[in-house]
């Protein structure tokens, strides 16, 4: 007899664990996969941009992550110095320096910490939140879906349309389940068993890569950096602990992957940072590469089997966004598969992950195509670039490596056709909600706006109610909280009987002016409610842009776009992404929204 599960995820790479987190703290039963006899010892990846970081802080898991990693703050840029002559001709010089990260692009960092360790953090949250550990030893064989039943399940019906054929120790075993998750990687047996294909190419271009102990004299080995010689090309990127160092190399036209050496990647080294001295201590680990982009031509299968990170899109690591985007797909799919599986929504929301996902592989594929052949470009030469140009292309593209350009399209998650954008201009619908500094009514403390958005799996209604001593706005405001706290708004019609009101959808207000002259009375209660254990009013949901008294204003409705005299209501995805964008009147939209997807309770 198959054992049966709710989910059954593939691979216990960023991807699986990162769904595995949402769906362990909601209680929500699953079994992993993996073909690996144990956890993960020395991962291939190792760039963590702001936006994971912030996905992170929103876990209440980045503490941890931020005190062991290498912060990334400067980027040097070498280049072979045109002219010399003797011991000195071909050698390098920096040419310039920037910020790793643009200013306000996010109120996290850039940081290198290896995929091991990041991993570490999700299995021991998934342990310490009662969740399945994951099942080492298993090679998945197969994967099936029985379409007919998957229609019986999209109905209502309890059953399991999914099986799992495994096999460990040469036992075969087979496993049922309503969902499955194909996390297991470039090679993904899920996605041969559901003859779905890789769409791509490569390219002649080989990139061998190692982490490394130096003794050497280069100035900025402890600096990310780009080197662009007349011998090939190297980027540095410093690692956490103080010592170890990866490199990435351009190896000579010609090389066959195969056939690298970790020899010819040391010698490649040696020879790129004439005139300096290096001298490579120990080796840690090394492999070498052929580039190349490739897509899947299906992310799913009957809206039961979900394909993420590698095992649908495949690409070059120099952009660090590998295991990023691979662990914002499960971030993705993991706080959706526990909404349906809660009985929140119908199965049909699952498929606003194709929606969004697909999008942002293919976004990624043509970044990391014209990225790669930014950094395999030469400093001199007919098709070269200058030095200038090369710092310049590289500033450009740090938006989209900080991770925060993505925007999805309309669906029943988001509605930038229904939105009102024009009142918090910078507040895109469809993009990540940007934290903003602000201070909290009640005790007076500063803080970013996004702590108060955890991912917890609650819904957000986030109200600038614009200046706090005009009469209009708290007319609107007063209104806003009588509409919301009915038995016919979306607050209550969606929350579980007998749950905290807020249980659901939380409302956040951010007043802007002078947090003194406000008064807990002048607020109306629906914004402080009476939730928990002890049935306190929560007092911790009202902020202010004003002056703090050690960290200076925020600004954040400048740079939020948001009027003064207006004000805006932003309706925000438990993933922190930005719904609809509406006014403080606008209670049929913001009702209709959350009609458009949501399950109302059975009483």
């Amino acid at each position: 007899m198959p054992s049966q599960h709710p989910v059954i995820i593939c691979g216990s790479g960023s991807a699986g664990l990162c769904a595995a987190v949402w769906l362990a703290r909601h209680r929500i039963p699953f079994k992993i996969l993996e073909k690996r006899p144990g956890p993960m010892v020395m991962g291939q990846a190792d760039g963590v941009q702001c936006r994971t970081v912030e996905i992170f802080e929103s876990l209440g898991l980045a503490e941890g992550l931020l005190r062991k990693a290498y912060h990334v703050l400067e980027v040097a840029f070498w280049a072979t110095e045109e002219g010399g002559d003797g011991e000195w001709k071909g050698r390098i010089v920096r040419s310039s320096r920037a910020a790793d990260t643009m200013k306000e692009l996010s109120h996290q960092p850039h940081v290198i910490l290896n995929q091991a360790l990041i991993n570490g953090v999700f299995l021991e949250d998934v342990k310490r939140n009662g969740g399945q550990e994951v099942d080492y030893g298993y090679v998945v064989k197969k994967v099936e879906v029985d379409s007919e039943a998957a229609k019986k399940a999209d109905g209502g019906e309890d059953v399991y349309p999914v099986k799992v054929v495994a096999e460990k120790d040469g036992n075969e075993e087979v496993f049922e389940a309503k969902y499955v998750l194909g996390c297991d990687g470039a090679h993904s047996e899920v996605r041969h068993s559901l003859g779905f294909k890789m769409i791509g190419d490569s390219t002649d271009t080989i990139w061998g890569f190692m982490d490394v102990y130096p003794r050497t004299n280069f100035p900025d080995i402890r600096r990310k950096v780009t080197i662009r010689s007349d011998i090939g090309n190297l980027v540095i990127i410093p690692r956490e602990g103080g010592s170890l160092v990866r490199f990435y190399i351009q190896l000579p036209p010609g090389t066959i992957v195969k056939e690298v050496k970790l020899e010819d990647l040391h010698n490649a080294a040696r020879q790129i940072f004439h005139p300096y001295t290096m001298d490579i201590a120990e080796t840690a680990w090394w492999s070498a590469y052929s580039i190349g982009q490739r897509l899947a031509d299906h992310f799913s299968k009957d809206n039961r089997v979900f394909l993420t990170g590698d095992a649908c899109h495949t690409h070059s690591p120099k952009a660090g966004q590998g295991m990023n985007v691979s662990l914002q797909d499960g971030f993705n799919i993991g706080w959706k598969l526990a909404t349906v599986l809660r009985g929140r929504a119908p199965p049909s929301l699952l498929k606003t992950y194709n929606i969004e996902r697909e999008k942002v592989a293919a976004d990624l594929i043509a970044f990391d195509r014209s990225w790669s052949k930014l950094f395999s470009s030469q400093s001199s030469g007919p098709n070269g670039h200058s030095a200038e140009y090369f710092s310049e292309q590289f500033v450009k593209g740090g938006k989209y490596t900080a991770g925060v350009t993505a925007k999805y399209d309309d669906s029943v998650l988001t509605s930038s056709a229904k939105s009102k954008q024009d009142l918090a201009k910078a507040l895109i619908v469809g993009m990540r909600f940007p934290s903003a500094q602000v201070v909290r009514h009640c005790d007076a403390k500063t803080m970013q706006l996004a702590k108060a958005l955890p991912a917890d799996g609650r819904w957000r209604i986030v109200v600038f109610a614009g200046d706090n001593q005009s009469s209009r706005s708290a007319e609107r405001l007063n209104k806003l909280a009588t509409f919301l706290s009915s038995d016919e708004g979306p607050v209550r019609r969606f929350t579980l009987p007998n749950a905290d009101v807020d249980s659901f959808i939380e409302t956040l207000v951010v007043f802007y002016g002078e947090r003194v002259k406000i008064e807990q009375e002048h607020i109306p209660e629906y914004f402080y409610p009476v939730t928990g254990k002890w049935g306190m009013r929560d007092l911790h949901k009202t902020f202010v842009d004003d002056e703090s008294y050690n960290s200076g204003h925020g600004h954040g409705y400048e740079k939020y776009g948001v009027d003064v005299e207006e004000g805006a209501i932003a309706i925000v995805r438990p993933d922190q992404y930005v719904s609809l964008v509406t006014s403080l009147d606008d209670h049929r939209g913001i009702l209709e929204f959350f009609e458009g997807f949501v399950l109302r309770p059975q009483k």
